[in-house]
C-alpha cells in the first residue's frame, strides 16, 4: 500500500523547514537566502527552471525547486538531500559564474564535434563531486535519493552514458552491482568463458573500466575540481559520439544548465593555459595513476609547471560569445561583442581620477541658524542660545552655528570631449566575429574618456551613406560600444556631412572637443573630395577643427615614413599629399601604426595623454 502524497502547500512547508539542515550539511556558517519552492512546473519555468526538478541560479545564489516534479519523481522525503545538493553548487562546484564558464572552456577542446553537450557533461561532473562529498562527509542519504530518481525517471531510453553514470555512483559508494543501473547494466562474463569473439563483452568491459576510472578521478580531483573536468569529458566523449540520444534521460538531472543566466563572468577573454594543453585521458593521467603521496605530489608539480609555462592567448569575440551561450547567458552576437571589448579594454584604461581637494578646508563661522528638535543636539550653540534667552526653550530660542569652508585656489580643469570616427570599410575586420584592433582601440579611448568625465560621440563609417553614430555626445559606455561593435565592410569614403553637422551644432556649447579618426590610408577621403554641398573636404575639416577647439588626431595604419621626401610646395609628388596638407596647413596630428594591433598601444598612450590624472 503506497503512502498518500502530501499536498503541494504542505510539501512546501516541509521543504522550507529542511533548508537550515541542508545548509548545515556544508557548514554551520553557510548562509543562503530561502529557496524558491514552486508548486507547479509552469511557475518554475517562469523562474528559469525547465527540464530538471531543481536548479541553482548563480547570478543571485537562489535555489529553485519544482515541487510538481518532485512529487512526480517520488522524492518528497529527500528535501535535505536535494537542497544540500543545490547548495553545493553554490559553495563548492562551480560556486561562481566565472568558474562555471571556465570549466566549460576547459572541456570544449575535449569534446570535438559535440561541444553543444559541454554544459551537460560539466553538470554531471559537478554532481558527482557534490553527491560523493555529501554522502561521505555529511552522511546524507544520497544513494537512496539516486535510487528514487532512477525509479521515477522514465524520460527517453537508458543510454550507455546513463548506465555509465549510474555505475560510477555504485563504485563510489560501494553499492551492489546493478543496484542503480538495474537491468540496464549488462551482465559480466562468466569466469573462463570465451571472450575473444564477443564484441558485446568488450563493450561491457570498457564500460566497467571507464566507470572505475571516473570514480577514481572524482576522488582524486575533489579538492581541485577544475583540473579534472577536461579529463572527465575525454572519458565520456565516445559515449556521446556513439549515441545521438544519449542525453535524453539525463535531462532530469540538469540543474546547472542555465545557472549562469543573467550573470556577467569576468576574465573570459583570455584563455587559461590549461585550455591550450591537449586533454589527457584518465588512463594516462600521471596524477590519477600515482600510487604514493610522493608520486602524486610530483605529478601535481609537473602539471602546475606546465600550466605556468603554457602560452595563453586571447579568445576571439565569436568564441567568447559561444562560451557565454553554453553557460546559459543568453546574449545576441552584438551584446556578446560589447562585453568582450569592454573586458579586453579594461586593463588599459586610465585610473579613476581622484577627487580634487581644496588647499584649506578649515571651518569658518558664518552666522547663526535656529536649532529645531530634529537637528543633532550637539549642534546647539549654548552660549549664543543663553544670550538670547536665559531660560532656553528647545526649538524656539535655541540656535546653532553655521559654518562654511575656505575655498581652495586650485583651478578647475575640464577634460576634452571626444568625437571619435572609426573606419569600418572592407579593409577592417568584423568586430563581432574576430578581434578588431580598431574597435578595441576605440573601446579603450572611449571608456577612458567616460571615466575621466568627458562626453563621447562615436561614428562608425564606411561611406557617406554607411554611417552609424551615437545620439550625440553621450555618457553611456553601452551606447559607445554598441556603435563600435557594428560593421559595414563596404567601400571607403569619409562621411563629411556627419563631421560638418556635428561641430556646426557643437560650437554653440563652447565645450572643447578633440576629433579622433581611426583608419588607414582611407582617411585621405576626408580631404580629397567635396561634400554634397560642393564644399571641399579640406575646408569642411578645417572648419570642424576650428569649431571643436580641442585639436584633431588621425591614427592611421600606414608606413611610418609616409612623409619622407615630401615637399611643402608640391603635394602631388607624395602618395599622401592630402594628409600632408592636412597636417601642415590645418594642424592635424598624424600618428602612424605599422599594424592594426599597434593601435592598442596608441590608444593607451592617447588616453593617458588626454584623460590621465594629470589633465583632471
Amino acid at each position: 500500500m503506497t503512502s498518500k502524497k502530501p499536498k503541494a502547500s504542505t510539501l512546501a512547508e516541509i521543504w522550507a523547514s529542511a533548508f537550515p539542515t541542508a545548509l548545515a550539511a556544508w557548514s554551520p556558517y553557510t548562509r543562503l537566502k530561502a529557496p524558491l519552492l514552486l508548486d507547479t512546473s509552469k511557475a518554475a519555468a517562469k523562474e528559469g527552471l525547465t527540464g530538471s526538478f531543481a536548479m541553482i541560479r548563480l547570478v543571485d545564489q537562489t535555489v529553485v525547486i519544482d515541487l510538481q516534479q518532485v512529487a512526480e519523481l517520488g522524492i518528497q522525503d529527500y528535501a535535505v538531500e536535494v537542497l544540500a545538493h543545490e547548495i553545493g553548487h553554490h559553495v563548492y562546484a562551480p560556486a561562481s559564474i566565472s568558474d562555471h564558464t571556465r570549466s566549460l572552456a576547459r572541456m570544449l577542446p575535449a569534446l570535438p564535434t559535440v561541444t553543444q553537450h559541454a554544459p551537460m557533461i560539466a553538470n554531471l561532473y559537478t554532481d558527482l563531486l557534490i553527491n560523493d562529498r555529501l554522502m561521505r562527509s555529511a552522511g546524507l542519504r544520497m544513494p537512496a535519493l539516486m535510487q528514487a530518481v532512477v525509479a521515477g525517471n522514465t524520460r527517453g531510453k537508458a543510454s550507455k552514458l546513463w548506465t555509465l553514470y549510474l555505475r560510477i555512483y555504485e563504485m563510489l559508494w560501494g553499492m551492489e552491482r546493478g543496484s542503480l543501473c538495474g537491468p540496464d547494466l549488462p551482465e559480466r562474463p562468466a569466469a573462463g568463458s570465451d571472450q575473444s569473439s564477443s564484441a558485446q563483452t568488450a563493450t561491457n568491459d570498457t564500460l566497467e573500466v571507464d566507470a572505475r576510472l571516473a570514480a577514481r578521478l572524482v576522488r582524486h580531483y575533489a579538492r581541485h575540481w577544475l583540473e579534472g573536468g577536461a579529463r572527465f569529458a575525454v572519458l565520456v566523449l565516445p559515449y556521446l559520439m556513439e549515441d545521438g540520444q544519449a542525453t535524453e534521460r539525463l535531462q532530469t538531472l540538469m540543474d546547472t544548465k542555465d545557472a549562469g543566466a543573467g550573470g556577467q563572468p569576468e576574465g573570459l577573454t583570455g584563455m587559461d593555459p590549461e585550455e591550450m594543453q591537449r586533454p589527457s585521458h584518465p588512463a594516462s593521467d600521471d596524477g590519477l595513476n600515482a600510487q604514493s603521496e610522493e608520486e602524486q605530489a610530483a605529478a601535481r608539480a609537473k602539471a602546475e609547471k606546465a600550466a605556468r609555462t603554457g602560452t595563453g592567448q586571447a579568445r576571439d569575440p565569436f568564441q567568447y560569445g559561444e562560451l557565454l551561450r553554453l553557460a546559459g547567458i543568453k546574449l545576441d552576437q552584438q551584446q556578446a561583442a560589447m562585453r568582450y571589448y569592454a573586458e579586453r579594454a579594461r586593463p588599459y584604461l586610465v585610473p579613476f581620477p581622484g577627487l580634487p581637494t581644496n588647499q584649506s578646508e578649515d571651518p569658518l563661522p558664518e552666522g547663526l541658524d535656529p536649532w529645531d528638535a530634529g537637528d543633532p543636539i550637539d549642534r546647539i550653540d549654548w552660549r549664543e542660545s543663553l544670550v538670547l534667552c536665559p531660560v532656553p526653550i528647545p526649538g524656539l530660542t535655541t540656535v546653532q552655528r553655521r559654518y562654511g569652508t575656505q575655498p581652495g585656489v586650485e583651478p578647475a580643469r575640464v577634460p576634452l570631449d571626444l568625437d571619435l570616427h572609426v573606419d569600418s570599410s572592407g579593409s577592417m575586420p568584423n568586430p563581432r566575429s574576430q578581434l578588431s584592433w580598431p574597435a578595441l582601440a576605440g573601446a579603450v579611448i572611449c571608456l577612458s574618456a567616460l571615466r575621466a568625465g568627458a562626453s563621447v560621440q562615436v561614428t562608425l563609417w564606411a561611406s557617406r551613406r554607411e554611417v552609424t553614430t551615437t545620439k550625440g555626445f553621450v555618457r553611456s559606455a553601452d551606447d559607445c560600444l554598441r556603435v563600435l561593435t557594428g560593421y559595414y565592410g563596404g567601400g571607403t569614403q569619409f562621411p563629411l556631412p556627419t563631421l560638418r553637422d556635428t561641430h556646426a551644432k557643437r560650437v554653440k556649447l563652447k565645450k572643447p572637443t578633440h576629433i579622433l579618426v581611426v583608419s588607414d590610408d582611407g582617411a585621405s577621403t576626408m580631404f580629397d573630395s567635396p561634400d554634397e554641398r560642393g564644399t571641399s573636404g579640406l575646408e569642411v575639416c578645417a572648419t570642424a577643427l576650428r569649431q571643436a577647439a580641442g585639436g584633431g588626431t588621425l591614427a592611421l595604419n600606414i608606413r611610418p615614413n609616409w612623409d619622407k621626401g615630401s615637399t611643402k610646395t608640391d603635394w602631388s609628388k607624395s602618395a599622401f599629399g592630402w594628409l600632408l596638407r592636412a597636417r601642415n596647413e590645418q594642424g592635424w596630428k598624424i600618428s602612424t601604426v605599422a599594424t592594426l594591433a599597434d593601435l592598442l598601444g596608441f590608444a593607451r598612450e592617447f588616453s593617458q595623454r588626454h584623460y590621465g590624472e594629470k589633465v583632471l
